[in-house]
């Protein structure tokens, strides 16, 4: 983490974090120069506003940033990068939380996608390490967030089924994990037929990595991710703006290896297994049509009302492995539905289940994080909009009404009853800047699900 953090205080230029009501106290205690100059700039100290005071040879002696007292994440996230180059200490008493996320801000207000610009990023500016930082939690959260982001914002071109492939291998081998992963007609062979189905018209072939680490005998975590590379919509195509964002239809595959990541960067004691179907939903002569039916892996056959919902299509087959093994927690993510976005907006992903206990953790855990999310019903009674007259099941509910649950119901109909599960429906994109929150890709339910299971799952000591 030299990136972003330095052991070393000398010389590091204090950054005094103040409210409103802080300010004029905290003037009191200075001298005349301070209290003239912070005056005459009209410093008010509003949430994410600064000033850099002078010292007599007019180099920066101390930067006053304004606070929110409830933003605790992104409060140091909008000032890093903007910041002349040098070294900075926070200049504040922080418990291990407060310190913890101040350090994870810092970095993420400096984190930007340069991977196509001649003009790279500058070097970023460096963080004393915050006493009482929990910094090996710091420093896995922020290549998460930083994989994700970088894996949602690669376009399709640089990042189709096998380039998704192997970014997934290679995390699976960087932490001595193990991994398999079946191709193309394969997947037909070894009973994935939605999954191939769903990528079959692609030039790069549709395939399923699985990988699995950690101790046999320990707790059963299993992640599955929606890695949809680039959605055109199929048959029923996309009109032209909402497929220029389809490159991150692979958010949710993006999701579950930045939290596979923490997961085995924080060394939690579980048996992880993380499943990732991967197609690219294209055009072609065999591209799956409305009205097909279907098979499926668990043995429910289903109808195709709108190839442009194709994410849950391969997620069912990867569900159904998954709950082979009967884990003890099973959670999916996916970029799954624009109802979800209707109904929550950007921010905030819903999360769906059945088991109470869970829900209660999640919410917990989104307050806790700064990374809010909110429970929607597995509503039984809109499970008559997925009805079929020629199949056990259409994949998208009659009406076009209440679009998140039906899409979170027909997941439920391939998790066995007796698994704890979760799915959560995010948007994994930023559509404006904000300190610590660029635009474009990004974990949004991520951080929130592994509070959850760390919680559940304590690392040894």
């Amino acid at each position: 983490m030299s990136t972003f953090f330095t052991p070393h205080a000398k010389d590091a230029i204090p950054v005094t974090p103040l409210t409103g009501e802080e300010l004029e106290s905290w003037l009191q205690t200075q001298d005349a120069h301070v209290q003239n100059f912070v005056k005459a700039q009209d410093f008010t100290a509003a949430p994410h506003s600064k000033i850099l005071i002078p010292d007599a040879q007019g180099t920066t002696e101390r930067v006053l940033v304004g606070v929110d007292e409830s933003d605790l994440l992104y409060r140091f996230a909008g000032i890093g990068k903007s910041l002349p180059t040098g070294t900075y200490t926070i200049d504040a008493n922080m418990n291990e939380h407060e310190a913890t996320q101040a350090a994870i801000g810092w970095a993420l207000g400096q984190y930007e996608f340069d991977k196509y610009l001649d003009k790279k990023s500058k070097t970023p500016n460096l963080l004393v390490t915050p006493k009482n930082a929990q910094m090996t939690e710091v420093e896995s959260t922020i290549n998460a967030m930083t994989m994700v982001r970088d894996l949602v914002n690669i376009p399709a071109n640089d990042m189709g089924p096998s380039a998704l492939q192997k970014a997934a291998e290679k995390l699976a081998k960087d932490f001595n994990g193990k991994s398999t992963t079946i191709i193309g007609d394969d997947l037909l062979k070894e009973n994935y037929p939605l999954v191939h189905a769903v990528g079959r018209a692609s030039d790069d072939p549709p395939r399923l990595v699985d990988i699995t680490w950690g101790d046999e005998n320990a707790p059963k975590v299993t992640l599955v991710g929606k890695g949809v590379t680039f959605d055109t919509g199929g048959l029923n195509i996309k009109p032209g703006a909402p497929m220029s964002l389809m490159k991150k239809d692979m958010g949710g595959a993006a999701h579950v290896l930045g939290l596979a990541r923490m997961i085995m960067e924080n060394n939690l004691p579980v048996r992880l297994r993380v499943l990732v179907p991967i197609a690219e939903n294209s055009i072609s002569g065999n591209a799956f049509r409305p009205s097909d039916v279907i098979p499926s892996r668990k043995g429910i056959s289903v109808e195709i009302e709108n190839t442009d919902a194709e994410g849950r299509l391969i997620l069912a087959d990867a569900l159904t492995e998954a709950c082979t093994e009967n884990p003890d927690l099973l959670i999916d993510f996916a970029t799954l539905t624009g109802a979800a976005r209707v109904a929550l907006g950007p921010d905030v992903p819903p999360f769906f289940t059945d088991d109470e206990t869970l829900a209660k953790e999640f919410l917990a855990a989104g307050e806790k994080q700064q990374d809010p999310v909110w429970q929607l019903p597995l509503w039984k009674e809109y499970r008559d909009m997925l009805s079929s007259t020629v199949a056990d099941i259409c994949h998208t509910g009659a009406g076009g009404q209440a679009g998140a649950i039906t899409a979170a119901l027909f997941l439920q109909s391939f998790v066995d009853d007796t698994i704890t599960w979760a799915h959560i429906d995010t948007w994994a994109w930023r559509k404006s800047n904000r300190p610590g929150r660029p635009q474009g890709g990004d974990a949004i339910g991520m951080r929130a699900a592994y509070d959850v299971i760390k919680s559940r799952y304590k690392p040894k000591p």
